[in-house]
């Protein structure tokens, strides 16, 4: 059998999701159209579009997959991009805000074709509600909402006052929201499992428990070379997220690894979930440091809360996250808790996905902010398109790609941890 380096996180996704057999470590040289590094939503998502394609592909993940932030997310599949409609507009202009909202359907409409088409249970629920936790913040969430449905024909969100969403959440905390029924939350894992048996299906060879270390050309071609081979191709995509560390240093300095945190209690009663969230919809704040939380299938209330900016994760992190939830649900700071586990995401200066190309036939789709559940897939597939001759997706990107983080590399960290603080303080003082 296969050693892997690191299994999957002790989450509830990975207990509760199919124990998969160990793909075979790269052995040797394996020669490809198209070679990918990651086994998440952008690898696999690019891997499906280009072997429907009739390319060949070849996709090497170091651990398992979907065994970083794809397979131990919150599960939330919002609407739009990271950064809002308004925001665009004002940044990129009002055609280009046009296409990247676009886009964002285009991304939402991808994963459920996929996910009807090659029959992946993922245990998908509509619904996402948006809630503010400062009193000002309500009027403007209702004006968004009015603006996509009069400036986009986006009429799926809705407004909620206090009261309904007290209803609808179950705690006092917020002051109002909105709820979007054309978003929805699933379960991550089991959706990166079935696009990888998708994938195989269409003739794309995975290996697991395969690092790459290194990126050479020759002779027209990239080679990925790993601990056990490698990989000679005419393309590649660098699909590593948060883990591009060492393979292409520009692109690691305009996105930075930030980790996040997660619990699931145990099953609560029928009567308990009712009315915590009797709609099942996800749920999400108005925080810089985002809360979010959900039901699962089996009715935990999934809750993710709190960030850190240097590498390792708290060594308790029930306790830590316990601590946030407990400012939502009282009356749950000390439900017994049957999971707790860490994820590396990345993030970018501009909240932006980075797309570029940093080499000859060299791809790079990384930077998600949090919001990679449908667009770390879409930029997947806009890179594949961009390797097939349809450039349109992902030059919009890169034209938007976010600048280096300031410091350098060897400032960066520090220079994060003090931004990201203050607008943590800010979260909590005004």
């Amino acid at each position: 059998m296969t050693e892997i380096a690191h299994a999957h996180a002790p989450s509830y996704y990975a207990t509760s999701a199919e124990d998969r057999p160990v793909r075979p470590a790269l052995a040797g040289t394996s020669r490809a159209d198209v070679a990918i590094v990651g086994g998440g939503f952008t690898g696999l998502n690019a891997a499906i579009t280009l072997a429907e394609a009739g390319r060949s592909v070849v996709l090497i993940e170091q651990n398992r997959i979907g065994w970083g932030a794809s397979g131990r997310n919150g599960g939330q599949l919002h609407s739009g991009q990271r950064r809002d409609q308004a925001y665009l507009e004002k940044q990129y202009g009002l055609d280009t805000a046009r296409r990247l909202w676009s886009f964002a359907e285009e991304a939402k409409a991808l994963l459920h074709d996929r996910v009807q088409r090659f029959g992946i249970d993922c245990d998908w629920t509509e619904g996402l509600i948006h809630a503010a936790h400062k009193e000002r913040f309500v009027a403007e969430e209702w004006d968004y909402a009015e603006k996509l449905a009069r400036d986009y024909g986006y009429d799926a969100v809705t407004p909620l006052d206090r009261a309904q969403l007290t209803a609808a959440i179950g705690t006092k905390r917020y002051y109002g929201g909105v709820r979007d029924d054309g978003a929805g939350h699933l379960h991550p894992l089991k959706l990166a499992q079935g696009l990888a048996d998708a994938a195989e299906a269409a003739g794309v060879v995975l290996h697991e428990a395969t690092r790459a270390v290194s990126l050479r050309h020759e002779g027209g071609r990239v080679l990925v070379g790993s601990g056990q081979g490698e990989i000679d191709a005419g393309s590649v995509l660098l699909a590593g997220n948060g883990y591009l560390a060492g393979l292409d240093r520009d692109s690691e300095a305009r996105v930075m690894p930030i980790n996040n945190y997660i619990l699931t209690t145990e099953p609560l009663s029928r009567e308990a979930a009712d009315h915590l969230i009797p709609g099942r919809e996800a749920v999400s704040d108005s925080r810089f440091v985002v809360y979010y939380w959900r039901l699962t299938r089996d009715l935990r209330l999934l809750f993710g809360g709190g960030e850190t900016y240097r590498r390792g994760f708290p060594p308790d992190l029930r306790a830590f996250v316990r601590s946030h939830l407990s400012n939502v649900y009282p009356q749950l700071a000390t439900a017994p808790v049957s999971h707790a586990w860490g994820g590396t995401l990345g993030v970018t200066t501009s909240r932006m996905p980075c797309l570029r190309r940093t080499a000859p036939g060299v791809y790079v789709a990384a930077g998600f902010s949090g919001h990679g559940v449908a667009m770390a897939g879409f930029c997947g597939h806009a890179a594949a398109c961009a390797m097939l001759g349809d450039d349109e997706r992902f030059d919009v990107f890169e034209k938007l790609s976010p600048p280096k983080f300031p410091g350098g590399r060897a400032f960066r960290w520090p220079i994060l941890v003090l931004a990201m603080s203050w607008f943590a303080l800010r979260d909590r003082l005004w």
